[in-house]
Formats: structure tokens, sequence, C-alpha cells
């Protein structure tokens, strides 16, 4: 019970100071913070399949370049507002899930994997090809910041407030999908299918609804990116986003919401700090991934946890007591 107090104490003050600290912060740390929100979301999106359904995706990029280039495409071309923007981005973020998951669910281990790069790819080709559509390796730029009634949120600070928001609604949203009954199904699923199926469960359809679920949140983090970076291209979809996203949930722990959330603001700042010094940051981040299967193959949460029942344990049982009573 202490733990829980101590994370939920944890949690507000950092809440706390996401939404005091911005209007203090130059330019370059506000937009850090933006990033970090926006592939936070991303990567908690991932992690309902990778950590609660134990189905690991390399095509994870392509729902959330789909839902950026539908964005890019309504605002520079129709003109379209935000809602408009959002319902066809999720839309669109849905619709190619649930025809992909169709194909995809019926595989299981490293044939899934393999499946959702392959399937990732076609989206790839046609951002890179279709240029009449998506200007190809151009991409579509101009992509102007959203107003939403009377509020512009062109400003930086005012478009971080806006991050701000949708990552909390959608934390909000998953943590009640994980913590509800279908969660639990799903992480059943994820420790034995063949159980599961004697049980009565749908198997099949637990983990092709939450593929669409992850796609949709997915689809939400690609509808952001497409305001804050004004700019969409084949880089959205491709398959070095997929494997950053699978980062950032292994190295802040999979099976949780806060890990993935801490893995994309540390891989965040990674990419951009490091990039500045050399530009085979890649080897970096590649490191880092190899010492966290290494050391944490849990993630930093994961390795958090850890410690603390084992510091539990120690002071349940001082050293020397335990060997004495037996």
């Amino acid at each position: 019970m202490m733990g829980g107090r101590r994370r939920i104490l944890a949690l507000l003050a950092v809440g706390g100071l996401l939404v005091v600290l911005p209007p203090f912060l130059s330019a370059y740390p506000l937009t850090l913070l933006t990033q970090g929100l926006i592939f936070a979301v991303f990567a908690m999106s991932l992690d309902l399949l990778l950590g609660y359904t134990g189905l690991a995706s390399l095509g994870h990029a392509a729902y959330f370049g789909v839902a950026a280039y539908v964005v890019a495409l309504m605002t520079t071309l129709h003109q379209a507002g935000f809602w408009t923007c959002l319902v066809l981005a999720l839309l669109a973020a849905i619709v190619l899930s649930a025809t992909f998951g169709l194909v995809a669910i019926r595989a299981v281990g490293v044939y899934f994997l393999m499946i959702t790069l392959a399937l990732a790819m076609v989206v790839w080709g046609l951002a890179f090809r279709w240029v009449s559509l998506t200007q190809g390796d151009t991409g579509i730029s101009g992509v102007p910041r959203p107003t939403l009634g009377p509020w512009s949120f062109a400003h930086q600070t005012a478009f971080y407030y806006l991050t701000l928001v949708t990552f909390l609604v959608a934390f909000g949203l998953l943590l009640l999908i994980v913590r509800s009954p279908f969660g639990m199904s799903l992480r059943g699923i994820r420790e034995s299918e063949g159980r599961m199926r004697c049980l009565g469960y749908n198997v099949w359809l637990h983990k092709y609804l939450a593929f669409i679920l992850a796609a949709t949140f997915a689809g939400l983090a690609g509808f952001l990116w497409a305001y804050y970076n004004g700019f969409v291209s084949p880089v959205e979809v491709q398959l070095i986003t997929s494997v950053e996203t699978l980062l950032m949930v292994a190295l802040g722990g999979p099976g949780t919401l806060v890990g993935p959330a801490l893995g994309a603001g540390i891989i965040v700042f990674l990419k951009n700090f490091v990039s500045v010094y050399t530009k085979r940051w890649l080897l970096i981040l590649g490191g880092v991934y190899i010492g966290v299967i290494l050391f944490a193959p849990q993630g930093l949460i994961g390795a958090l946890r850890e410690r603390q029942s084992q510091d539990r344990k120690s002071s349940r049982y001082p050293a020397g007591i335990k060997g004495d009573t037996a």
C-alpha cells in the first residue's frame, strides 16, 4: 500500500511539473517535452500489443504515419478543421489495422513480427511511390497548427498544452482498458493462449480487438505529430520509426503504461541531444537497447519494482534472522 501511495504521489508530482514548468522554459526544452508526450502516446499504444497481449509488432508506424498523412492532406488540400482531421485520422488507422489484422493475427511469434513488417513496408512503398498524392520523399509541408473554436494553438506553449491534455486522455483511456476484464483477458492470453482457449475465451477476437485499439492510439499520436511537425514524409512510416517505438517500450518496461512513456522521453532526449554531436547516434541507441536487454530485461520500471521487492524482503527478514529461524 505504501508503494502504491508513493507511485501515485510521484505521478502527481510529475504531472504538476508538466503543467507548471512550460511557461518558464525556452523553446528548445518545450519542443523536447512536446515530442516526448507525442511519442509517449505512440509507445503506450504499442505496449497494449507488446506488453499486455504479447504481440511484438514491427509495423506499428504504419498507423502513426497514415493518420499523419490524413491530417496533412486534409489541412493542405481541403483546409479541414481540428475535429474533422481527428475523426478521419483515427478512422484511417482503424480501417487499416482492421484490414491488416485479418492477416497478421493469424500468425504467432516471429511470423507475426515478419508479417507486420511486410504490411508496414507496403504502406511505406505507397507513401514513397504515390507521388501524385503523397509527394514521395519530398513529403507534404505547410501543415498549419490547429484552431479549436476561439483558441489557436499556433504558439508552441499552447500546442504543448493541447498535447498534454491529449496525452492525459490517452493515458486515462488506456488505463481503463488494461484494468478492465478485457485487459485482464489480454494478460491471460499473453501468459498462456492455450489455457485461455480452454476457459472458453475467443483468443483470436481479443487479439484482433487489441490490434485495432493499439492502432487507434497510434493514429492519435500521428494526428498530433502532423500538426506539431508541420511536415509529413515516408519517414513517419518507415521501419526505423517502428524500431524506435519498440525500444521505447523495452527501455521503460513492457506491461506498464508509465514505462513506455518514460522510455519515450528518454529516447527523444537522447535522439535530439546525441545527434547534435554525432551522426552515428543510431549506434548509441543500439547500445542502449543492448544494455537494457542484458541488465534490465523488464525495463527501467521492471528493474525498479524488482529492487523495491528485494528491499521489502530484506526489511522483513533482516540479516541473520531468516537463517537462524530456519
